[in-house]
């Protein structure tokens, strides 16, 4: 071997010790919260089917979380892995402001947060910057693209803001991050993927957490009025 292949040969050695090992090396034990989490991605995308046009990374948002948790899950189905941070609830949701999300809808002008899957679609820069339109794919959340429905940044989602208050701001719906964790977003969620919402309640240690609240979901009925009705959790 030459001087040229054996250099050529070290930086490939190098380059492949550098990346991260593959699923089957790494699979999450059985019951652990990552595998509840992958086992929720993999369903979900089996329930959305051929709607979703990449399958690679799917995000979950757990609302049955307090907003003080990192609750939004992205959850990498190829190397079964996980990355979570925080997300905001909207104000709708939560008009006691304690970090719990009481009540979902899908009405315009209810500044809540709704339940369901979505996929993501393109960028735009809007009101806080770029940001990514969501389309529901449920009757829960059908009106997200009306509604503006998106993910964005904002600071009142950064960490920071938990460690000053406890709890996280709230957005009029939207599934806001703090501006360093929406840059993943952008990266991984964007263009066509699945994101799914809902009282799942998973805390980290793989347990279920209930919510000291009622959570119910905001309905229109037949004469346009509306109404409040017990939501089960994961639907």
């Amino acid at each position: 071997m030459n001087r040229r292949d054996l250099l050529r040969s070290s930086l490939l050695a190098t380059a492949v010790a550098a990346l991260p090992m593959r699923a089957g090396a790494q699979t999450p034990p059985v019951g652990s919260r990552d595998a509840q989490l992958l086992a929720l991605a993999r369903a979900e995308l089996q329930r959305a089917g051929d709607r979703i046009w990449r399958r690679d990374i799917v995000g979950i948002a757990d609302f049955g979380l307090h907003s003080s948790q990192r609750r939004f899950h992205f959850v990498d189905v190829v190397n079964d892995r996980v990355e979570s941070y925080h997300v905001s609830h909207g104000d709708g949701s939560d008009r006691e402001h304690d970090g719990w999300l009481k009540r979902y809808s899908n009405i315009e002008g209810s500044n809540a947060t709704s339940q369901g899957a979505y996929m993501t679609r393109s960028w735009y820069v809007g009101k806080f910057g770029t940001s990514i339109r969501l389309d529901g794919l449920d009757p829960t959340n059908s009106n997200a693209l009306p509604r503006a429905i998106v993910m964005h940044k904002a600071q009142y989602a950064r960490p920071e803001h938990v460690e000053r208050w406890g709890r996280l701001g709230r957005s009029n719906g939207c599934f806001a991050m703090g501006p360093e964790q929406f840059d993943r977003a952008l990266i991984d969620l964007s263009g066509g993927r699945l994101l799914v919402a809902g009282s799942y309640g998973i805390a980290e240690n793989g347990s279920k957490v209930t919510p000291p609240v009622l959570q119910t979901t905001l309905l229109r009925n037949e004469n346009g009025g509306t109404f409040e009705r017990t939501n089960p959790g994961v639907y």
